[in-house]
């Protein structure tokens, strides 16, 4: 990415001279393990040998997800004997294990959206998504009896709730393209926290069924009166681990203000020990400077008595390393990667322990608060994040270097919506070598397709001059502008979605007369 290998560990001169500098006391690195993974642990895996695995790559912390309390009392001994902490990683308010005996017991607890569609028989995005209502004592009943059986486990060291929230009401804008929906408003079907039992007990709060409102996603009051019902649920867990001496975690959205727009989680308020917000930039905007904007925010607004960390997705290689410095120079206290298998060459995981056992020493030495950059504020404006302006230029040179490829003798008989089934993979990418690896090693791709997306990949890009960038219009969340490519006459609409005060995600598509117009001259 930005630094050549050698330079990726936090190990710099005047990086340690900015931790040295700050006066205000850290918790002590025994208190926490530094390096996190979470992890499905199934009966019939070689556990001993992942826990050899986790060990050479300097993770010292599990959030483990087992189907039973009993696979737990079989893991945990041979994590420990590594060195490792356990905690059970725990779905909460979307089900999990059992999932299909508690729906069908139990269709009532399942919640509504603000069409009226109930979980119960409705698919939102995915058919594991089975949202419970946080309103109904015996859904809490139900969610701290549960809890109450892994913190029986001996030996656990603490419990990592996750999917504590509603559905989303915005997913990440890498995950669009992918159910066919746009989502720069907050739409109906989308809309959850609509059961019976929440609007009753709104109603005998507030006054007012928030149902007849023009707009309900405009109600502050409804918003933050869905984020308090999963609040009160969080601290009711809270409360449960405190009382069996473990510690509790969490495993939210970005941060406190992302997730309350988004799936109406705000964990700020949450009774947490350590939290590790999952700041999966590939979801969002791509850039690694996502994951500072985050962390900046989130040492602001968490609770201050939570230790921070940063969730991260686990890449094998150098941008790995760009990730983690990112957080850990704004104030994070340690990492979570999701998983440790993704960091599959032994040479990938040698120098992550190599850069995990440096910030150990490194915090050690100072005792002293993480952040090393000193900046305080986040940025908001898109145009100063070289990468996402480089990513948009990209983009909208592959569209360019798309229709000219449709024109070519050897594509000219293949039909515009094969040309476009073929790429749409690829315009996720936010590199150009990662486009061409996308459109040349798609998965699942029918064997008399791959010549055509080789023959679209030898010249996948033109040459662009692109002109200034103009604002049409904004609302919510959202930013749109129009952008013409001067050499072809395209004009394109490029957004900026700004979720929770951050810069949360963008698109860039052509406009379809334009480019059809542009297509057909060719």
């Amino acid at each position: 990415m930005k630094r050549a290998c050698k330079n990726c560990f936090l190990l710099l001169p005047a990086v340690i001279t900015a931790m040295v500098a700050c006066t205000s006391p850290v918790q002590k690195a025994t208190e926490y393990p530094m390096f996190w993974t979470w992890l499905d642990y199934r009966p019939a895996m070689n556990f001993d040998s992942v826990c050899a695995v986790m060990n050479e790559t300097g993770i010292d912390g599990v959030m483990l997800n087992a189907p039973t309390p009993d696979d737990y009392r079989k893991a945990i001994p041979i994590a420990h004997k590594y060195g490792i902490e356990v905690y059970a990683w725990l779905w909460t308010m979307n089900l999990e294990h059992g999932r299909d005996s508690i729906v069908k017991a139990h269709p009532e607890w399942l919640s509504v959206n603000r069409k009226g569609e109930s979980l119960a028989d409705h698919r939102a995005y995915v058919d594991y998504y089975k949202f419970l209502c946080p309103a109904l004592p015996e859904v809490r009943a139900y969610i701290k009896d549960k809890v109450k059986t892994y913190c029986e486990v001996e030996g656990l060291n603490g419990i990592a709730i996750d999917y504590h929230r509603l559905v989303d009401v915005i997913l990440p804008t890498t995950l669009w393209p992918r159910y066919g929906i746009v989502q720069d408003r907050e739409y109906p079907e989308w809309d959850y926290g609509y059961h019976p039992a929440m609007i009753r007990k709104f109603h005998e709060l507030h006054g007012y069924d928030p149902r007849e409102l023009e707009d309900p996603s405009t109600d502050e009051k409804w918003l933050q009166f869905r984020c308090d019902q999963i609040t009160e649920v969080a601290n009711e867990i809270a409360a449960v681990v405190h009382a069996y001496g473990k510690k509790m975690g969490a495993s939210p959205f970005p941060t406190p203000a992302m997730s309350r727009r988004m799936v109406r989680q705000d964990w700020g308020k949450w009774d947490l020990d350590i939290v590790f917000p999952m700041v999966y930039h590939n979801f969002y905007t791509g850039d690694v400077s996502f994951i500072s904007d985050c962390t900046i925010d989130n040492v602001k607004t968490k609770n201050p008595a939570t230790t921070l960390y940063c969730g991260m997705t686990a890449t094998n290689g150098p941008a790995m390393f760009d990730c983690m410095d990112a957080a850990l120079n704004n104030g994070a206290e340690g990492i979570a990667i999701f998983t440790v298998g993704g960091l599959r060459s032994p040479e990938m995981r040698a120098r992550f322990k190599s850069y995990a056992d440096s910030v150990r020493a490194l915090r050690a030495q100072t005792e002293a608060k993480p952040a090393a950059t000193g900046i305080t504020a986040v940025n908001v404006n898109p145009f100063e994040k070289p990468f996402i302006m480089q990513a948009i230029d990209m983009r909208i040179a592959a569209w360019i270097g798309l229709a000219r490829s449709a024109a070519a003798p050897e594509l000219k008989a293949t039909d515009w919506a094969t040309i476009e089934s073929l790429s749409a993979n690829a315009f996720q990418a936010c590199t150009a070598d990662e486009f061409v690896n996308r459109l040349t090693t798609a998965p699942r791709r029918a064997a008399e397709l791959q010549p055509l997306a080789e023959a679209l990949a030898i010249r996948p890009f033109a040459d662009i001059r692109t002109g200034e960038y103009t604002l049409v219009d904004t609302y919510g969340a959202t930013k749109c502008y129009k952008r013409v490519e001067q050499n072809s006459g395209v004009t394109f609409d490029v957004n900026f979605y700004f979720y929770g005060g951050i810069i949360s995600g963008w698109s860039v598509e052509p406009d379809k007369a334009s480019y059809e117009t542009y297509r057909k001259s060719l």
